[in-house]
């Protein structure tokens, strides 16, 4: 995708996505005219603006901002050309204590966005979903699921504006903040890691492969589709064998609001789910463009009744060797057991 002379603005921009994002940009799209960082971290602003400083990088801005403030949203996306909307309260056990904060967060923030760019120029916009917005049994995948809803719908109201919105929804990011890994290879320093359920199983995704598929929905989104990435999953079991073999590894229980096993597709979703190759597409149900124009462009095959897509019934696995590289290469170059 030529991102020459265009501004994007990347919401949660200090977070580990928003970290990779500016990083693959700046590196691959040099032409870009402006990046705007918009995060309300002053301190994590001020650390990402020493790797980034602006006499070598004359695009980056730096915006402070919540996505609960829509005035300063709309003041921030003047001028811009594409949203990137990373912005979120994540962690699960924090958002059913405060269930009142993630919901303005992650609700009401994800519609000032759809405001705000509805009240200035932007043409494209993507949102970063999670595989705990399908079928969501906690209140940030609740909340994710909403977000997911009003980003999609949006699409129906734009009348004559030719923006288009889009969402992709995918597993942990490898490495990313919050995560198993970095926990655990933190925790290995005590001789302990803490098994939530020996069955429990996770899709992964590095950093990159977020990034990949947020310029794909960037470039081709058609407006409405959510994406899945065909990604491997990894067993919990396999995560603590390949960090810590020789640690201690109590079974401690699976904590509030947490699955066994993460979906990405319901048997419901198939109605709608076409397969594009690299990605599964579920579609709208309401949408503004041909459906058999959308397939033969995207050589899309529609999946079959009944089809899921979840963690523990997948078909691609890391093992404990798999999982040793990768995080070397996207986690922790010096890790070693």
């Amino acid at each position: 995708m030529n991102l020459k002379n265009k501004s994007i603005l990347i919401t949660g921009g200090t977070g580990s996505l928003g970290k990779a994002l500016t990083e693959f940009i700046l590196s691959k799209q040099s032409e870009i005219k402006r990046l705007v960082i918009y995060s309300r971290d002053e301190q994590k602003q001020f650390q990402m603006a020493q790797e980034y400083p602006h006499d070598r990088y004359p695009q980056i801005r730096f915006f402070i901002g919540d996505v609960r403030d829509k005035e300063r949203l709309t003041r921030a996306m003047k001028g811009i050309d594409y949203v990137i909307h990373a912005a979120a309260m994540k962690h699960v056990p924090i958002a059913e204590y405060n269930p009142d904060e993630c919901i303005k967060t992650n609700i009401g923030g994800a519609q000032n966005v759809i405001d705000a760019c509805f009240q200035t120029n932007v043409e494209r916009v993507v949102a970063l979903s999670t595989d705990k917005a399908c079928a969501p049994i906690n209140l940030y995948g609740a909340t994710k699921l909403t977000s997911d809803k009003l980003f999609i719908a949006a699409n129906n109201i734009k009348g004559d504006n030719p923006i288009k919105f889009s969402v992709v929804r995918y597993g942990n990011v490898m490495g990313s903040n919050g995560s198993v890994i970095p926990f655990f290879i933190k925790k290995k320093e005590e001789g302990v890691l803490p098994i939530t359920d020996v069955e429990m199983t996770r899709f992964n995704i590095s950093l990159q492969g977020g990034v990949s598929m947020v310029m794909h929905a960037l470039e081709h989104a058609w407006g409405g589709e959510l994406f899945v990435p065909k990604i491997p999953s990894y067993k919990i079991l396999d995560v603590a064998e390949a960090i810590g073999p020789n640690c201690e590894k109590p079974v401690v229980g699976i904590r509030p609001g947490e699955k066994v096993h993460e979906e990405m597709i319901t048997a419901s979703d198939s109605f709608y789910t076409y397969d594009l190759g690299k990605y599964y597409a579920i579609l709208p149900a309401t949408h503004k463009w041909s459906l058999d124009e959308y397939v033969k462009t995207n050589n899309a095959q529609k999946v079959p009744q009944g089809f899921r897509y979840n963690s523990g019934e997948n078909t691609e696995w890391e093992t404990v060797d798999s999982l040793r590289a990768l995080i070397i290469d996207h986690v922790d170059p010096n890790f070693s057991v």
